[in-house]
């Protein structure tokens, strides 16, 4: 006989970790997906939505597909790009079906709701879907430090976006019981999105002025780097190592010309 997990069997612990989830919806189209996606949310205990330029939104729609989690919808925050939806988050993790001319780590669903689980012990993380018909773009996954895939039938993989809400989160209540509540909670935080990307731009601006990178012709050394970076996921004493060595190599180049 299967055990019954009753919804109160979470520690207020691991309840914290479900509401540092942060439910990403890129460009929805649909009002009824959002309210769809609301509902899922609830069910599992994940509240945090955010939506980045809904094309409509507040929708009466929207409320009526998300039936008892009309508050989700309420609280739910607009923005009008990714980058500020996920600016404090130190995990992203994209939702994809597609492959990709460069790869990113690929997680499937219970593998990805361990990882942020484990991270939502510490702060803020999010998991991100794109637009109904095109999912996320390749510049969008660049902020992403991995992307979660479902197993689908090859011959008919089209899943409804609340229908993909519903089963990550699912798997997110299901490991939330299965974390260790604040691991790693004396260690450096990991850096946040926000973070990241300024240190990025640093990057950049000094691989071209020591002309390692064409700004005429950058090809895809940016993105292979971030991807490297992404993976590695660097807590905020790494990355200030990396900023301080980045100001570092320009302290001399301005010294030698001087």
């Amino acid at each position: 006989m299967s055990k019954r997990i009753s919804n109160d069997s979470l520690d207020e612990a691991s309840k914290q970790q479900l509401q540092a989830i942060r439910v990403v919806l890129v460009n929805p189209t649909h009002p009824g997906n959002i309210g769809a996606a609301a509902r899922a949310m609830k069910t599992m205990g994940v509240t945090d939505l955010a939506l980045v330029q809904p094309k409509h939104f507040p929708s009466e729609e929207a409320d009526a597909r998300a039936s008892g989690a009309v508050d989700v919808l309420h609280q739910a925050s607009v923005y009008d790009s990714l980058d500020q939806a996920i600016a404090d988050c130190s995990l992203v993790v994209g939702t994809s079906a597609r492959s990709r001319h460069i790869d990113w780590p690929v997680w499937l669903p219970d593998e990805c709701a361990s990882q942020m689980l484990t991270a939502a012990a510490t702060g803020p993380v999010a998991v991100v879907f794109g637009r109904e018909r095109m999912g996320l773009t390749n510049e969008e996954l660049d902020r992403c430090n991995a992307m979660v895939s479902i197993p689908t039938n090859p011959e008919y993989a089209s899943l409804n976006l609340g229908s993909a809400v519903q089963l990550l989160c699912y798997e997110m209540r299901r490991a939330a019981g299965n974390t260790v509540s604040g691991a790693g909670s004396t260690e450096a935080k990991t850096a946040t999105r926000e973070q990241m990307e300024r240190f990025y731009d640093h990057l950049q601006r000094v691989l071209v002025e020591i002309e390692f990178l064409d700004p005429e012709q950058p090809k895809l050394l940016m993105r292979r780097l971030q991807r490297l970076y992404n993976r590695a996921q660097p807590d905020e004493k790494e990355l200030n190592i990396l900023r301080g060595i980045l100001t570092s190599v320009e302290r001399s180049r301005h010294q030698k010309t001087d």
